[in-house]
């Protein structure tokens, strides 16, 4: 059974006129008739009565026209739904990103992607690079910013770098302030609020501590991003935090940058090479990389 045979059928059937649903199909009568007799002949039916000239249902072609109908109808939505997608109607999009990502970056790129695509639910899956490559690569997002370098690199990942942020030092608005601006050495010693195992800001930080010759001293440890600034608020100690998130942090944390070199970190876009993302995700993929901005100099 033909689909284009089920539209012959229909066209038939609603017509009751051989020309006419010819004409309605834009398809020659003795064709329409020739796909008619092999339906029917498949089917091991007749579906019309052809008596003098008038056609009408046989109970055979009265069974089949609703079921055709359906089929046709069900057709015809897919077709439709499959278009609103393409045209970035509906649709989803998993995206993966660390915490200071999420609180940094994606909330103005996702309120412009919003307002141009209302219709695509966005699913943000918040965690850091590790684990957010490992779900890549099992196909649960289909795109992820993670922070360069990858703790595993792997070559079924493609990797986009967006931008390299510095990182600053944040303290409680209330606290004495700190020398300005800040070394790694002027850190020893001093309280600090440090994030979760498996955060890369807590790597990153831990590893410039010791590249200065110091083990970092924490007062609070094992928390996430807003967790750490309101330890952080609440006078408990010091924070290494991406300049993104300090600008957006509010006036009650104090806000100092480390002298030169200083510490950055790279933030880019990730997919699976063997698999292209999604017609919605590419577009959002397009609007990150639009944020993508040269390496400032070291």
């Amino acid at each position: 059974m033909q689909f284009q045979q089920l539209v012959y059928f229909v066209a038939v059937a609603e017509t009751l006129h051989f020309t006419q649903a010819a004409e309605r199909v834009h398809v020659s009568q003795p064709s329409l008739s020739q796909q008619i007799r092999a339906l029917e002949k498949e089917l091991g039916a007749e579906l019309f009565s052809r008596a003098r000239g008038n056609v009408a249902l046989t109970d055979a072609g009265e069974t089949l026209l609703p079921l055709a109908r359906r089929i046709l109808a069900d057709a015809d939505t897919a077709r439709h739904e499959v278009q609103e997608l393409a045209q970035l109607r509906r649709g989803r999009i998993r995206l993966g990103a660390t915490p200071s990502v999420c609180t940094g970056l994606l909330p103005d790129v996702l309120r412009q992607f919003h307002d141009l695509h209302p219709g695509i639910e966005l699913l943000i899956e918040e965690s850091g690079s590790h684990d957010l490559v490992r779900e890549l690569a099992r196909g649960a997002l289909d795109l992820a910013l993670v922070v360069l370098p990858l703790p595993t690199p792997s070559p079924a990942l493609t990797t986009v770098e967006l931008l390299q942020e510095d990182l600053v030092v944040v303290s409680s608005a209330a606290a004495p302030a700190p020398r300005r601006p800040v070394r790694i050495a002027d850190l020893e010693g001093e309280p600090l609020v440090m994030f979760r195992h498996g955060y890369d800001l807590r790597d990153l930080t831990v590893a410039a501590c010791r590249a200065a010759g110091f083990e970092p001293a924490f007062t609070v440890e094992g928390g996430e991003m807003d967790a750490v600034l309101g330890f952080v608020r609440a006078g408990l100690g010091l924070a290494v935090v991406p300049r993104m998130v300090a600008t957006r942090a509010g006036r009650d944390l104090r806000v100092t940058a480390l002298a030169r070199p200083g510490l950055r970190r790279t933030i880019a876009l990730a997919h699976r090479s063997d698999v292209a993302p999604p017609r919605a995700a590419r577009e959002l993929q397009r609007m990150l990389l639009r944020t993508r901005s040269p390496a400032p100099d070291a």
